[in-house]
Order: structure tokens, then sequence, then C-alpha cells
């Protein structure tokens, strides 16, 4: 008799998982060799069932609750081990309990970049990543597809094959939304919302639920970057003509705080100035006046001087620019001047060619006796 009781409190009669993880999609009840007594509770918890497996077939699978294990509720496994009435045996069987609750902020990304043609960037690759979420869905086709006999399997066990099928799956959904690549960080719920229709009937093959899907950031080239920064530039520049406009603005404002004054900084800015009408006119945005307005090029072999003004070299300039400045009085004839072929720099009023330029200009009045 003693020996009988030693024998039967061995037996388990409570069946339940605590699951002390966050990353365990199921569990097998480990029995240690010990056998599952007749009329023994299973304690099934909210976001858990639990699948009796019997010699590698399905038996029957339980929802939350709390269970007497008879005949009478285990119909499925009394068939298969023949059981017509009652018995009094133990019995033995697998245990396998299945997470049912949400399992989040698993990651995903494209293996590589995905190919698209943009209506205003060509053909370009752009890549994503994000997260989803799965549960089990159905316990019986996970355990038998996926789980096998593992004792422990969590979500790294299938993670990776997931996260691939995400990773292709945008691939294809990126050209689909015909979308220019500026718009699509802008569409990524829609993105989501696609992936999760393109991806449900897969995941439901494996007994899972795909719950959510994050499309978290779209990636571009580096170059796609950088035209979409310099297209943002312009856009904010807006008409060429009046940027030069308050550029020249602001130089002679910059200038009258300068020691040399408006005049010491005007051949900077009229160099300014011009550079700004060959801007308009190259991008084609200057409109009539600008083209009108626009002075031609140099003449191939003209004279280009260059001038020393507050220390530092300015130019060149052709003679016509040179008279312009000897009239404002900015070009003296003692201002230093160099240009190609001269040996070092010299008056303008002792260089031959800008000496006439002085012409109309008195000489400097003789100091006082």
């Amino acid at each position: 008799m003693d020996l009988w009781k030693k024998l039967t409190a061995e037996l388990i009669d409570i069946v339940e998982w605590l699951d002390d993880t966050n990353n365990t999609l199921v569990h097998r009840f480990e029995r240690y060799n010990n056998e599952i007594k007749y009329g023994a509770k299973l304690v099934v918890r909210e976001g858990q069932m639990a699948a009796f497996i019997n010699e590698g077939k399905l038996a029957d699978v339980y929802v939350p609750g709390t269970y007497t294990l008879t005949t009478q509720n285990m119909p499925i496994l009394a068939t298969l081990k023949g059981w017509k009435y009652g018995f009094e045996s133990p019995f033995k069987a697998e245990v396998y309990f299945c997470s049912t609750r949400k399992f989040t902020n698993l990651k995903w990304g494209t293996p590589g970049p995905a190919t698209m043609r943009d209506k205003d960037f060509g053909i370009v690759r752009a890549t994503a990543f994000g997260i989803y979420a799965i549960r089990i869905k159905d316990p019986g086709t996970f355990i038998k597809d996926v789980v096998g006999t593992d004792g422990n399997f969590t979500t790294e066990g299938i993670q990776e094959n997931l996260r691939g099928k995400l990773g292709t799956r945008i691939k294809e959904v990126l050209p689909e939304l015909g979308l220019s690549i500026i718009d699509l960080e802008a569409k990524v719920t829609e993105l989501g919302s696609r992936l999760l229709q393109k991806l449900a009937d897969e995941f439901t093959a494996y007994g899972l639920e795909l719950v959510e899907v994050q499309v978290q950031d779209v990636g571009l080239p580096e170059e796609v970057e950088k035209a979409i920064d310099k297209r943002g530039a312009m856009a904010a520049i807006g008409n060429l003509q009046a940027y030069t406009q308050y550029e020249t603005a602001s130089a002679i404002r910059d200038a009258a705080n300068n020691p040399g004054g408006v005049a010491g900084a005007g051949v900077g800015i009229g160099a300014g100035v011009a550079m700004g009408a060959q801007m308009v006119n190259a991008m084609g945005m200057g409109g009539a006046a600008a083209q009108s307005s626009s002075a031609p090029p140099p003449i191939p072999g003209a004279a280009a001087f260059h001038i020393a003004v507050n220390g530092q070299q300015t130019g060149p300039f052709d003679l016509a620019a040179l008279q312009g400045q000897a009239n404002s009085g900015q070009l003296k004839r003692d201002s230093l001047v160099w240009k190609a072929g001269m040996a070092q720099w010299l008056k303008a009023g002792d260089v031959p060619e800008l000496s006439s330029l002085f012409g109309n200009v008195p000489p400097p009045v003789p100091p006082a006796t």
C-alpha cells in the first residue's frame, strides 16, 4: 500500500504553464517521465491555448479555462487511445502550450534595394525597414508545420523566415504604388497596409496571424538625397533675378560697414551682379528684360587687368569696365594694376593702355607751397 501511494504521488495532477518570458511561442509541458493522472486538472490561462499530441498526432485543443481531464472532455484523445468509457489508469500524452498574445516589435528590412522608376529622377533604388506583430491563430497547424518536436519554440526560431517574406514583398509593393520617390515617406501607412494584405495568407498557412506591419522609413541613395536637397534649395530661392537683387543689396549694406566703404567694395558688387545675371540667363529664368539687358561676353584677346583694392586682388576687368571705374573715381592713376605678361604691379597711370582712361579725369591737385 505504501508503495502504491509513493507511485501515485509522482503522477502529475495539474497541467499548466506559467510563462515568464517575452519571446516564447510554444512550450511543451515537461512530465519528466511521469504520467498524467486520470481526472487531473488542466489550467489554460488567458493568452494561451493547449494542444494534446498523441504519438505524433494532434488530438484535443483547449482554449482558456480549467478542465478536468476525463474521457468526456478529451474526445479525440479518447478515440485515439480506444477509451470507450471511463478509465482508471494514468496516461501519457504530450501537452503543448501555445502563447496566443501579440508578439510586437519584430524587425524586418529589405534584403537589398528595390529598383523602381521615378518620374522625376528616372530609375532609382530604394530600401525600407520597419516592425511587425504576429500571434498564433491555429495552434495545430503551427505545431505540425513549424514547431515539430521542439520543446521550447521562440520568436527567434521563425523571425528570420518571416523577415525575409516581408522584405521581399515590399520590393514588389514599392513600384506598384506608382508614387514619386519624394512622396513615398508620406505614404508609409499605406505601404504597411499593402504589405499586410499581401502577406496575410502566407502567415495563415503557418497557423499565424499577421496583426500589423509598420514601415518606419524608406531609404534613398545618397545621390538622390543630394538631388532632392538641391531642388529644395532652388525652390526656396525662387526667382533668381530677385535673388540676385537681394544679394547685391546685402553686399552694398556690408560694404558700407567696411573700412573701404562702398567705393572699396564696388568692384566686388559689380562682379556679383554680373555673375547673378549670367546665372539667370543660363537657367532661362530671367525673362525678356534680363536677356535684353545682359552684356555680351568679353571679346577674345581683349586686355583684362586685375586691380589691387585694399590689399586684395580683384578682377580681371576689360577696358570698358575700367573706364567706368575711372569715371566713378574707383580706379585712380595710382591704383596698382596687373595683367598677364607684366613683370610686376604698376600704377594705372603708368600703363600706356590705361593712361587714356584718365583723359577726362583731372590729375591730383598739387600740394600747396
